[in-house]
């Protein structure tokens, strides 16, 4: 039986569902989908280790400005409804403000979130805890984190959106890490209705 555990960028899956197919992501249903789709592709039953779901809490200042208290609190509301799912756990980076761009709106930057997934590759790959990692992400800073597992034996899979956004037309994805992955799987308009939420989240 395959061992699988699932690695969740999860400011890449939600700029995906909002920007790409205009749903709100249930991410009991995403687990679910990505699990079928390795049992599918690899014609074996697949047990689920566990899901990861990495991000950050909203930038606040000090003191807090107007609204950015109610922000950071329904973001933490939300990450404890993802908590309180079987088998899933949250990793929290943070945001690191870099000042404003040329139209007067912040730069955010978020810290830690590789070096989490990163660990947390290693250590799963390294006891052979699992024999396969889905990724839902498309940056290239985590092309170190599949080769770490790739040499353990571990099969990656990539979940990613499509090549090119129709936001503003770039990739949604980097080609190298696309490279790296064992497996590619793009997410749709299909998969992503599969996965959708009715209401709206908190955060």
């Amino acid at each position: 039986m395959a061992r699988l555990a699932i690695f969740l960028d999860g400011d890449y899956v939600e700029k995906l569902a909002r920007d790409e197919f205009g749903v709100w992501i249930d991410y009991q249903k995403l687990v679910t989908e990505i699990t079928a789709c390795v049992a599918l592709k690899t014609s074996e039953p697949v047990d689920l280790l566990r899901a990861l779901y990495y991000n950050c809490l909203p930038y606040q200042s000090n003191p807090p400005r107007q609204g950015e208290a109610e922000r950071y609190a329904s973001r933490r509301k939300f990450h404890e409804a993802l908590r309180n799912l079987d088998r899933f756990e949250v990793r929290e980076g943070r945001l690191a403000y870099r000042g404003l761009d040329s139209n007067g709106q912040p730069i955010f930057q978020q810290k830690g979130i590789d070096m989490l997934l990163g660990l947390d590759f290693a250590l799963l790959s390294a006891k052979a805890r699992i024999t396969h990692a889905a990724v839902v992400t498309g940056d290239s800073d985590f092309i170190p984190a599949f080769q770490v597992a790739k040499n353990e034996g571990i099969s990656v899979w990539l979940f990613h959106g499509p090549q090119f956004s129709r936001k503003d037309g770039r990739s949604t994805y980097a080609a190298e890490l696309r490279k790296e992955a064992d497996e590619r799987v793009q997410m749709d308009a299909e998969f992503a209705n599969k996965v959708k939420r009715t209401q709206a989240p908190m955060g």
